[in-house]
């Protein structure tokens, strides 16, 4: 580690634990600009930071290691996750790089046979050739995960829930299988977002997001974040992010500080978008299959109700005859869901994963996990329920 890198300062846990999550949202890690008593954090829009001699410098010293806007946002994202260190990449998939890079060669992850089409494609097209092996198996019965655990397992990954079949995986479960084996057990918390879901609670030891979604909230920035606890787990990824460099810029940080003020408000009304879109596909005659974890009889729905606050606005559904020209027409003829990758914004998005965020997984793989041709992931957003309707019901008559 440099003579430059400073760990960054904590803040009031304390102060923090008492707050509920709305309060948190606003306040935590956050304090008004000592030289001006400015309320919102300043974007310190600098590459360097002038040093008082040859022999040392102050809190900052040069703008990858560190700089104020991100520190402000890395205790912010801490504290939502009842964690104790935040750290901040230049976008989700630089944040699970980071973490793939505490291990070498001949080390195994287990993860999720369900999962971002993104990692798969950091796991399989970058990480292999260097000598860390990949297990994909389901998850759905923690239980079973203990049969692929070899003396070479050092992680295992979680989304939960899983992109894009809604997928719902027992935390608490993992956590307890994964501590009794001496296992680092990571969770991609980016669906549910800390307002929904907080693993760290249950057990983990690394929350990823990808901040580009929920936490950010408007689709205008591009960010990862991890969150731990453990302090030398948390030394170790912050010399990744400083020596490896990908770090988000302080706008960047400013911007995701400003949305997180509102990431309560967002989520309490994604989620009751996504209850309303969510019965009224399951009932149109034209849909085949609805995923979303607050149905009764999704899988592990029991699970979901026990390890989430709601169940969000992530939908993903089939027609019947799976048809990817059918998928086509409906997204073709939408006009308030906007056919475009991401997810998390405040306005309605609609996806193709089979050839666009899951392309880089092969075909017979998609399908042995119910990820057809005809697929369709929404990003209900929080626009008017009943306007969501009619642009569903208007696109869903094309077919």
């Amino acid at each position: 580690m440099s003579k430059g890198f400073l760990f960054p300062k904590s803040h009031n846990n304390l102060n923090h634990l008492q707050m509920k999550f709305g309060t948190k949202a606003i306040h935590a890690g956050i304090e008004p600009d000592p030289s001006t008593g400015a309320i919102m954090t300043p974007i310190y829009q600098t590459s360097t930071y002038v040093q008082n001699s040859l022999d040392g410098h102050q809190e900052y010293a040069y703008a990858r290691s560190q700089n104020p806007t991100r520190t402000a946002l890395q205790q912010n994202l801490a504290a939502l996750e009842n964690g104790k260190h935040g750290i901040c990449f230049s976008s989700g998939v630089a944040a699970i790089d980071a973490v793939i890079r505490l291990f070498s060669p001949g080390d195994e992850i287990i993860t999720t046979n369900d999962l971002y089409g993104g990692t798969y494609r950091l796991f399989t097209k970058v990480y292999e050739k260097y000598g860390i092996h990949f297990k994909f198996v389901s998850m759905s019965e923690a239980s079973s995960i203990a049969e692929h655990i070899s003396e070479n397992t050092k992680m295992i990954w979680v989304e939960t829930p899983t992109n894009p079949m809604m997928n719902i995986i027992d935390i608490a479960a993992v956590a307890k299988l994964s501590t009794g084996n001496k296992i680092i057990l990571a969770v991609d918390n980016t669906f549910a977002s800390p307002y929904l879901q907080n693993p760290l609670d249950l057990g983990a030891d690394i929350v990823m997001h990808s901040v580009t979604k929920y936490l950010g909230g408007h689709s205008d920035v591009v960010m990862g974040a991890l969150v731990v606890n453990d302090e030398e787990l948390a030394k170790k990824l912050l010399f990744i992010q400083n020596t490896c460099g990908a770090v988000p810029a302080p706008q960047d940080c400013f911007l995701v500080i400003r949305g997180i003020k509102t990431l309560h408000l967002r989520m309490e009304r994604h989620s009751q978008n996504g209850k309303t879109i969510a019965g009224y596909l399951k009932n149109h005659p034209k849909v085949d299959k609805v995923y979303w974890p607050g149905f009764e009889d999704h899988p592990n729905h029991e699970i979901a109700t026990k390890q989430m606050r709601d169940f969000g606005g992530m939908i993903s559904f089939s027609l019947l005859g799976n048809k990817e020209s059918d998928a086509r027409k409906v997204m073709e003829n939408f006009h308030i869901f906007a056919l475009a990758e991401s997810l998390g914004g405040v306005e309605s998005l609609c996806g193709h994963p089979a050839t666009m965020t899951h392309a880089s997984i092969p075909k017979e793989e998609r399908e042995k996990v119910g990820l057809v041709d005809s697929l369709i992931r929404l990003s209900v957003g929080v626009e008017d329920a009943e306007d969501l309707k009619n642009d569903l019901a208007n696109a869903l008559s094309k077919i």
